[in-house]
């Protein structure tokens, strides 16, 4: 792949672009080892996501978090079911854009992720061997902010080593931090899920 001159660097959000989202399967599973019940995964949904912004900015513990959404403190072992289950929906990778990536780093442009995640999650990410593509991955519960805050965008950009913006694509399945990128001066992706659209965008930006 060729790439382009006016573009240096990428920053890539996880989930929903190299990250798939999860299935219903995934949902009920977590819901039913949450004892949850069984005809209210949209109640459970709700609660799942009350407390999540704080959560993914590292300002919740795991225990914290999962006794607001059950409304209760779980056991130690219930409490290792849950971030089990909770890991398992979001490690689930789009193998297209995996090949995208792995042949952009074979050119010289600096890949850099960017994500909101909590600490755990965080934690077994860094292990994926898609890991490796990105020159450095930077996730909400370390920054201690979420997007689409602009303290996460600069922490990205510095961490491509790109002073100027415009050289830099910013990549993600949600408008809003797509948005907020932009208004930053970054060059944006709204990714919907096409890896091809992915592959043009490294490609043909200029």
């Amino acid at each position: 792949m060729t790439r382009p001159t006016s573009l240096d660097a990428v920053i890539f959000d996880y989930n929903g672009v190299i990250g798939l989202q999860p299935t219903r399967a995934h949902w009920l599973r977590l819901a039913c080892t949450a004892s949850w019940p069984q005809d209210d995964l949209a109640g459970f949904q709700r609660a799942f996501w009350n407390a999540r912004d704080l959560y993914d900015a590292g300002r919740l513990s795991d225990l914290a978090y999962w006794a607001r959404v059950l409304g209760a403190h779980p056991g130690s072992r219930l409490l290792r079911e849950l971030l089990a289950a909770d890991t398992a929906m979001w490690t689930e990778t789009d193998e297209s854009v995996l090949a995208v990536l792995r042949r952009a780093h074979a050119t010289p442009l600096r890949m850099v992720l960017l994500s909101n995640a909590p600490a755990h999650l965080s934690t077994v990410l860094d292990t994926h061997g898609w890991r490796r593509l990105m020159t450095q991955a930077l996730y909400s519960a370390r920054l201690q902010v979420c997007k689409p805050h602009p303290a996460t965008y600069h922490h990205a950009l510095r961490a491509t080593g790109v002073r100027n913006p415009r050289r830099v694509l910013f990549v993600d399945d949600r408008a809003d931090n797509c948005q907020a990128a932009a208004r930053l001066g970054l060059r944006t992706l709204h990714y919907t899920g096409s890896s091809k659209a992915l592959q043009e965008a490294l490609a043909l930006a200029a």
